[in-house]
């Protein structure tokens, strides 16, 4: 009996999370929504809003990972798709497991961006998977984080705020390609899908 009763009070617990994470999804992707329309640089209108397209919300995806703060890195230029180049910083790197495989990925500073208050937490990851060209957008997606993320060596990444960077709606914007070292060997199906609309030129 005490084995059932822990069973059912688990399971009600799990339940309760799963749709507790599927409500924040929901609210992160209404905000993300909101940024196209108060975004003077953005390539999307009011309309086009309705073809965006996403994954459904998959608490599986949610992982806690491993971190790993590097020092002492030199500052390196990455590639972006309209043929420039980014000033960044190697910031960290995070161990996880997904799908029953252990992972890493790297986590990086912009330079330009840290010298802005409002940002100077501001931790990006790029990153590209199997579903890239297919499900996804061909160069790969984004999550934003923040050092303030990072409690006790640890940190919770949540694969369904991967969103598409600018250049998957429209030529014309500088968006940083994902370094080699961030290709999972494994579909991320989790995030934002391909633009239903096409890319703007």
């Amino acid at each position: 009996m005490k084995n059932l009763l822990f069973i059912f009070f688990a399971m009600l617990c799990i339940n309760g999370f799963a749709q507790d994470h599927k409500t924040q999804i929901e609210e992160f992707r209404n905000k993300y929504k909101a940024d196209f329309l108060s975004d003077a640089r953005s390539p999307l209108k009011k309309e086009d809003l309705a073809l965006l397209r996403f994954y459904d919300a998959d608490s599986t995806y949610r992982v806690t990972a491993q971190v790993e703060v590097l020092n002492n890195e030199a500052l390196f230029m990455m590639p972006v798709f309209s043929g420039t180049q980014s000033e960044y910083v190697r910031y960290a790197t995070l161990k996880f497991t997904l799908k029953g495989k252990p992972l890493q990925l790297t986590l990086y500073k912009s330079t330009a961006l840290a010298k802005i208050p409002q940002y100077a937490n501001y931790l990006f990851l790029p990153f590209t998977d199997d579903t890239n060209g297919a499900e996804t957008y061909d160069g790969g997606r984004y999550i934003d984080l923040s050092t303030q993320d990072i409690k006790n060596n640890m940190l919770v990444l949540d694969f369904n705020k991967a969103y598409n960077p600018y250049c998957a709606f429209s030529s014309g914007y500088s968006c940083p390609k994902p370094p080699d070292e961030n290709k999972l060997p494994l579909k991320i199906e989790a995030g934002e899908q391909k633009f239903a609309g096409g890319k703007k030129h």
